[in-house]
Order: structure tokens, then C-alpha cells, then sequence
């Protein structure tokens, strides 16, 4: 191992710095106004591809699956319906876990009121330092197999 490589033993755990949660709070943010106006172009642009997707069904059947860009693009187009959902709004509490400087996990509980009727969410992502900035490499959320059913033929 060179002297810039340290090994993944004995470094304890990871210390984030103020700047480093200013950074993973903007990143939100910044993906958060793209959501807002269902612009998936520039959501898929915060994302490091292949993305991996994770979910479960109703019944308990877990999926996983790694999206390309197009696939990503697709499925939250059809998501969000190309911005015509309705009054939707989303309020947030996000808890970062740092793993090291350039890998967190970050656990959203969510509030959507859509039309009026509130709906709790709880969702991870996990964002990966890459060329300086943060990218979405993983989202893990409940519930969304069915809707996802495409992935299990590997799209």
C-alpha cells in the first residue's frame, strides 16, 4: 500500500466536518428544486450510473436492480408525472450518516401532502463523492416493486 492509501482498519469512525454536512444539505437542496419541477434531465445529472435501486412489495419480495440513465430517466418521468401530479408537497428531516469524507448515507423521513391527504415516508440514499462533487449512487425505499416491475427483466 502506497502512503496515500490507508487501510480500512484501525481508522475509527469518520468525523464529519460542518462544511462537510453544508455540502450533503446543498446537494439536497439543489436536487430537491430539480424534484420540485420534475426535471429529470438535471436530477440524472446529480446521479453516478449504473444506479443501484432497491425496494420491496407489499407482500415482503425485495428487488434490486442497477438502472442505466435512460432507465432512471423513464421511470421517475412516469413517477412524477411530468410535473402535472397535482398540489403535492414534500417537508423533509434527512440524517446523514458519514461513512468516510466521500461516502454517506443519508435516511429521509418525509411528509408528502398530496391533494391535501399527508403520506410518511422514510428513504436512504447513498451519495459518493466523485470529480469534487456529490453524486446518488443508491436509493433504498419501500414499497415500489410493483411500480418497478419493469427492473426484474433487467431494464
Amino acid at each position: 500500500m502506497t502512503e496515500a492509501q490507508k487501510s480500512p482498519f484501525g481508522g475509527g469512525a469518520f468525523t464529519p466536518t460542518a462544511e462537510d454536512r453544508r455540502s450533503v444539505e446543498a446537494w439536497f437542496a439543489e436536487y430537491d428544486a430539480h424534484s420540485a419541477k420534475a426535471d429529470v434531465e438535471r436530477m440524472a445529472d446529480m446521479a453516478m450510473f449504473p444506479l443501484n435501486v432497491v425496494t420491496d412489495s407489499a407482500d415482503g419480495e425485495g428487488l434490486a436492480a442497477q438502472w442505466t440513465r435512460e432507465r432512471f430517466m423513464r421511470t421517475m418521468a412516469g413517477v412524477m408525472g411530468g410535473g402535472g401530479q397535482g398540489d403535492i408537497q414534500m417537508e423533509s428531516t434527512r440524517t446523514p450518516h458519514f461513512l468516510t469524507k466521500h461516502l454517506v448515507v443519508v435516511v429521509t423521513d418525509a411528509t408528502v401532502t398530496a391533494n391535501g391527504e399527508p403520506y410518511g415516508m422514510r428513504y436512504a440514499d447513498l451519495l459518493v463523492k466523485a470529480d469534487g462533487r456529490w453524486v446518488f449512487q443508491t436509493m433504498v425505499q419501500g414499497g415500489w416493486a410493483e411500480a418497478w416491475k419493469e427492473t426484474r427483466q433487467g431494464a
